[in-house]
């Protein structure tokens, strides 16, 4: 402990911090803990331990299906709100936009409203256009819904990025492509990898918007997963859940290994 946090009120502090960190932790380790139990029902304690809802849900071709698909829409999404979230923010920073706070405002005015309004929203502006591609419907609509997440964090790193090395490479004859891909984007990944990896989780784990658009050959896994719920609520909802937590484990733990997640979160 520091100076600030030493005596009675920095073992407060740490004790208020931990039960914190217990409290949202609890919920994640029961569903791991029920994943692995050979009753038929969900109980808590489980009777005893056992593999066999991992190797039926594995064994599951809808769950799986379900699974691959989630996971390559939350990449498509990922990498399509990059590429709009990106040079947005880079114009509300240095565009000079006569109405910047505006455009701000409406970039970011998704993380405001109700999810599940924008799905219903996006279901009737697909259906009056008469667009049926259920698969490009979903990564529109996950697009829309997670590029503010991109914008937002772009825009705080460009904000603090230093304009005299921006300046110094334009002086010494840097094209502005140049200039951005060797000075600007370095300083910037840190935004660029945090907006990566809420636009990731927020996509895969999207309920709300993929309820409307989603039909029976194309069904992300969170509908699946409430559809299970509401029919049966054996162990192996929990198995579906704890196999999801794996998942989204090993994204971050990879992009912590590529770009390092404490550098993408500073910003």
């Amino acid at each position: 402990m520091n100076n600030s946090l030493r005596g009675f009120a920095g073992w407060m502090l740490y004790g208020i911090a931990a039960l914190m960190m217990i409290f949202i932790i609890t919920p994640i380790v029961l569903i791991v803990v029920i994943s692995f139990s050979d009753g038929y029902f969900v109980s808590f304690p489980p009777s005893g331990f056992t593999l066999e809802w991992y190797s039926k849900v594995l064994a599951n071709s809808e769950f799986t299906g379900a699974l691959l698909f989630s996971t390559l829409l939350s990449i498509g999404t990922t990498l399509l709100s990059l590429l709009l979230g990106v040079p947005a923010a880079f114009a509300l920073v240095r565009g000079n936009l006569p109405f910047a706070s505006v455009c701000k405002g409406l970039l970011l005015s998704p993380l405001i409203f109700p999810v599940l309004i924008t799905g219903l929203a996006l279901l009737q502006l697909f259906s009056g256009y008469g667009w049926s591609n259920v698969k490009l419907n979903l990564l529109l609509a996950h697009t829309v819904v997670t590029t503010p997440y991109v914008v937002r964090t772009v825009l705080t790193s460009l904000e603090l990025v230093n304009p005299s090395l921006e300046e110094a490479a334009r002086t010494l004859g840097a094209s502005r492509w140049a200039t951005f891909r060797q000075v600007i984007f370095p300083q910037i990944v840190p935004g660029v990898t945090s907006g990566a990896i809420f636009c990731f989780m927020v996509s895969f784990d999207n309920y709300p918007v993929s309820m409307w658009l989603a039909d029976s050959q194309n069904t992300p896994v969170p509908v699946v997963l409430y559809r299970q719920i509401g029919t049966v609520f054996d162990p192996s909802v929990a198995t579906m859940s704890t196999l999801i937590i794996v998942l989204a484990t090993i994204v971050v733990l990879a992009l912590e290994k590529l770009v390092g997640l404490r550098r993408a979160m500073a910003a």
